[in-house]
């Protein structure tokens, strides 16, 4: 018989988790298992996610289940950097670059919606930090410059990335540096 594992006491929960591919994040999936099999315990909390990753998408998923953290780091208002990083299709130019970072027109949008930046890390893989979090935003951007995501990675909101040593599928809880990390832009 195992002993059953100790949990530190957390008054509020913090949680970084690396997501894998095909994990929808809802508590109620249509197609998908939830994100909320991957930290099962942590339901009885309460968390939620902090924003959204596609079910194809992967990397940086925050929980928590302080109602003030989940606003700042969702409110269009308070302009969180996100950084993905996105493998293309067909190999990147500078045109496409520029038009990423100088806005595009989404379909049913009426404003144009820039990258705060958009590198090239090799010809077909493009580093891009957004602010807003619309849907599918990065995949139809990239398809507004004349491209298109072949797969989706985040590996950064706010100042803290993704840790190197979190395996695919795992998750931690942030501590004070992580946190004071997130806040700074």
């Amino acid at each position: 018989m195992s002993m059953p594992r100790r949990w530190t006491y957390h008054e509020k929960a913090y949680i970084a988790l690396n997501k894998p591919a095909g994990y929808e994040c809802s508590r109620d999936p249509q197609h998908h298992l939830s994100v909320f099999h991957l930290p099962p315990q942590l339901i009885e909390r309460g968390v939620q996610p902090v924003g959204r990753l596609d079910q194809d998408t992967t990397g940086l998923l925050l929980f928590s289940d302080d109602g003030a953290f989940v606003h700042a780091f969702t409110s269009p208002k308070r302009k969180v950097p996100k950084v993905y990083v996105a493998t293309v299709r067909h190999p990147l130019d500078d045109e496409q670059l520029a038009k990423l970072r100088d806005g595009v027109l989404l379909h049913g949008e009426t404003k144009p919606s820039a990258a705060l930046g958009a590198v090239a890390r090799d010809t077909h893989q493009l580093k891009l930090t957004v602010l807003e979090g619309k849907y599918h935003q990065v995949k139809r951007m990239v398809a507004a410059a004349g491209n298109r995501v072949e797969k989706l990675h985040r590996e950064w909101v706010g100042g803290y990335a993704l840790p190197d040593t979190l395996a695919e599928g795992a998750w931690r809880w942030l501590d004070e540096s992580d946190l004071a990390a997130l806040r700074r832009k």
